[in-house]
Order: structure tokens, then C-alpha cells, then sequence
């Protein structure tokens, strides 16, 4: 077993650096007009703005909209019909989802600007922006789409792994940079099990497979109701349990009528037309299920999640004015784990991590120059994606302040330094050096 210790400040600083892979093209579009930034009521305790200076940001957002990654979404012979047809290739993001995206990043533009983060038009200075992505294409569309919102014709890079194996930050345990006892991960993830084990979770569930069933087709109790596989989690060797049939499935499942809404799709072809947006939302509980087990237990976030973490925190320390770091669900509900952190954007589940949903910090300082830090989690509702809505002062995306546990309502650095450096397990490798 790994010993959980705070990681050197030199690691901090310098080795989790991505590989410089690509960079955006200069846009041609002329920045938008600067709405007045708004937030969502905080679920915690905050400080009233004009009492601290916005210093920097620090942000992990998940990619934007995208097809199923394969085009059998479920088992065979467990939908009626075939699942619809997208005009993007499976994994990738959408047009409607970089339209989405870019429509998110002129509100966040518009947001730091008022804030005093970022000039409020003109282009931000290369060394105030670092955005990095994961080494799917699909991150690297969904960083791309975002800058050409917050920052267009400016020319601003994205860096990302030239490799897949080489993706050691987003990517920790598949790369093998994170050394994982397989059978500890299981007796962790065993524990939060209720009483009876995974198919006492089914029963638990069973209004939401029964709500699934209908979306598929299926009768309850036939050969294609998932709820009847055998339930229980999966061991991985040098990796994470999975949660398993038929929460994986299921989990899967919700996400692609989640997908589909969100596109745009007509309702008759959205879960083949069987569900509402407000069932397509009670369905979307299978995917906090999922991450219940594979993602926030401690043993499973601090190793899945420390050099994101590491990276993250080297930011907030002393990195430029805006980090933006483009990765996947995953990495969020990782994060999320390790720092024990919960949100809930309206109309998803609490800890629902949302196509181009992002988690982050602010650093604030105050007149006494005294830093601190507060993290907040801002993502677009349902609506504001499928009918891509202007974002303004009138229709702001939801931004909610979260609470940090361990640490006060003016969470001073020193103290999120603490807590966070507690977490951080040294890798087996870092990046390699751009």
C-alpha cells in the first residue's frame, strides 16, 4: 500500500506539465459584448465580492456534448429499437456542443471581466492563460470551442499529450502513473455498500430501472431487463473496481437520452420518444451511482485524482490568472472525491457532473493582501444547452460556492495548501517535459 504524503513543492511546480500537442487557430469572430456576471445562490457560506479581489481561477471542466462512443449503447437485445443516428463521429463533440461550449465561454469571459480578472475586451496576455486538455480529441474541440468564446481571434494554445499513454494527469491509472493495490481498491469500494451488497443497491433502485425498462422497451422481469443481471462489482488489476452490471449499463444508458436531449434532438427520437426531460433528469441518478463507488471513495480519489490535484494546486499557489484544464466526468467525480466536495447544478442530481460542467477554485486576496481560496462548481442547465441560449445577466449558468471540508469560510491558502497536500500520492511517472 502507497503511503499518502504531501508531494515536494518542486513536483508541484514543475512536473505535472502536459504535453504541448496542438494549439487553436486565431478566430475571426469579434469579442461579444460583455454582460453584467450573475451567480446562482451559494450552498455555503460566502464573502461578499467586494470585500476580496479576484487574483486567479483554477477550473476542470468535463467536454461538452458528444455522440455514444460505440454505436450499441446497451447489450444487444435489451432496446426495442436501434439507438438513433448522430452526424458526428462516436466520442466526438458536436457542433451543437462546441456552439454550446463557446456560448459558455463568452459568459465566463464576460464574468472575469466584470470581476477584474480579465480584460473586458481585446485579447487577455498569453502568459495570464493556460489551457491544457486531455488526449481525447473530444477535450481538445471542447477547449477550443471555449476559448473562441472567451477569447476570440486571440491566440491562445492548447496543449494536450501527443499520446494517449503519455496522458498521465487525466489519465493516471489507465497510463499505469499511479500505482493501485487492486485488492485494497475492492475492500474500499466493498465498504460503502449497503447491507446485502449490490443487489440490495437493485432493489434499492428498482423505480429507476423500471423507468429504464420503459425508455428501452422492455417488459420488467423479461431476458432484457437489466435489473436481473447478476449485480456486483468488477476487480481490475492495477486499476479501479467498476461498479459493475447492470449500474454500468444503466449509468451509460441515461447518459446517451441525456446526449441526445441535449443535442437538440426531436422528442420523438430522444429515448425514441418515451421519456420527458424531467424523467430523462430521474434517470440521470444511475450516473452519481456509478461514481458513488468508482470515483469517490478515498482510497480510489486519492490516487485517481492527485496529479490533476497536484497540477491544480501548483495553479492556485502560483500559476497565471486563468487555468483551464478540459478533462472528462471521471476527473471531476475524482476530484470531487478526494476533497469531498458536492454541488448540484438544477436539474441533475447532487454530484451530477454535467456535460461542460467545471469544478474550480478562485483565489481571492484581501486589502491586507492575505489570500484565499473558494471553490465553486458553474455549468449550464439542460435547457441552456439543447436550446443554445444566450448566456447574460438575465440567464446566467448556474455558479454555486462550495463548501471545503476542513477548512473555514475565508479559506486561507495556506490552509487549502494543507489540505490538499495531505491528499496528494506521489506518481510512478510524470508528463513528459513540453
Amino acid at each position: 500500500m502507497l503511503k499518502t504524503r504531501p508531494m515536494l513543492p518542486a513536483l508541484l511546480a514543475g512536473a505535472f506539465v502536459l504535453v504541448a500537442g496542438a494549439c487553436t487557430r486565431p478566430h475571426e469572430a469579434p469579442p461579444a459584448p460583455a454582460p453584467a456576471a450573475s451567480t446562482h445562490a451559494s450552498s455555503a457560506p460566502t464573502v461578499a465580492p467586494s470585500e476580496l479581489r479576484l487574483e486567479r481561477v483554477v477550473m476542470l471542466m468535463r467536454h461538452g456534448v458528444r455522440p455514444p462512443t460505440k454505436p450499441q449503447v446497451t447489450p444487444p437485445r435489451t432496446n426495442d429499437q436501434p439507438w438513433p443516428k448522430w452526424t458526428t463521429d462516436f466520442g466526438e463533440l458536436t457542433t451543437h456542443g462546441y456552439d454550446a461550449v463557446r456560448l459558455l465561454g463568452e459568459w465566463d469571459r464576460a464574468n472575469w471581466a466584470a470581476r477584474g480578472l480579465l480584460p473586458a475586451a481585446g485579447c487577455p496576455a498569453v502568459a495570464d492563460v493556460d489551457v491544457a486538455a486531455s488526449s481525447k480529441s473530444r477535450t481538445q474541440a471542447t477547449a477550443r470551442a471555449l476559448l473562441e468564446g472567451l477569447a476570440p481571434g486571440c491566440h491562445i494554445d492548447v496543449s494536450f499529450p501527443a499520446d494517449k499513454h503519455d496522458d498521465v494527469v487525466f489519465h493516471p491509472l489507465e497510463t499505469g502513473a499511479m500505482a493501485i493495490d487492486a485488492d485494497e481498491a475492492m475492500r474500499a469500494v466493498e465498504a460503502v455498500m449497503p447491507p446485502g451488497g449490490m443487489a440490495a443497491e437493485v432493489k434499492a433502485n428498482a423505480p429507476l430501472f423500471e423507468l429504464l425498462n420503459h425508455a428501452l422497451g422492455c417488459t420488467p422481469g423479461a431476458a432484457c431487463d437489466i435489473s436481473t443481471m447478476p449485480a456486483g462489482l468488477v476487480r481490475n488489476e492495477n486499476d479501479r473496481p467498476d461498479v459493475g452490471d447492470p449500474f454500468g449499463i444503466a449509468s451509460t444508458a441515461s447518459q446517451t437520452f441525456l446526449l441526445e436531449y441535449l443535442e437538440g434532438m426531436p422528442m420523438k427520437d430522444v429515448a425514441w420518444g418515451r421519456l420527458d426531460r424531467k424523467q430523462i433528469a430521474t434517470l440521470l441518478e444511475f450516473h452519481p451511482i456509478k461514481y458513488r463507488y468508482e470515483g469517490r471513495v478515498p482510497y480510489v480519489a486519492d490516487r485517481a485524482a492527485s496529479p490533476l490535484a497536484a497540477r491544480m494546486l501548483a495553479a492556485v499557489e502560483h500559476g497565471p490568472k486563468l487555468t483551464l484544464l478540459v478533462g472528462h466526468d471521471t476527473n471531476i467525480a475524482d476530484l470531487g472525491g478526494m476533497l469531498d466536495l458536492h454541488w448540484q447544478v438544477p436539474g441533475y442530481p447532487r454530484d451530477d457532473p454535467p456535460p461542460a460542467g467545471a469544478i474550480g477554485f478562485e483565489v481571492l486576496a484581501d486589502a491586507a493582501g492575505e489570500q484565499f481560496v473558494r471553490a465553486f462548481y458553474r455549468s449550464q442547465t439542460m435547457d441552456q444547452v439543447r436550446e443554445l441560449q444566450k448566456l447574460d445577466e438575465g440567464n446566467s449558468p448556474s455558479y454555486e460556492y462550495l463548501s471545503i471540508p476542513g477548512c473555514d469560510q475565508r479559506c486561507p491558502i495556506a490552509d487549502f495548501e494543507r489540505i490538499v497536500g495531505a491528499k496528494l500520492i506521489e506518481p510512478l511517472r510524470t508528463p513528459a517535459a513540453k
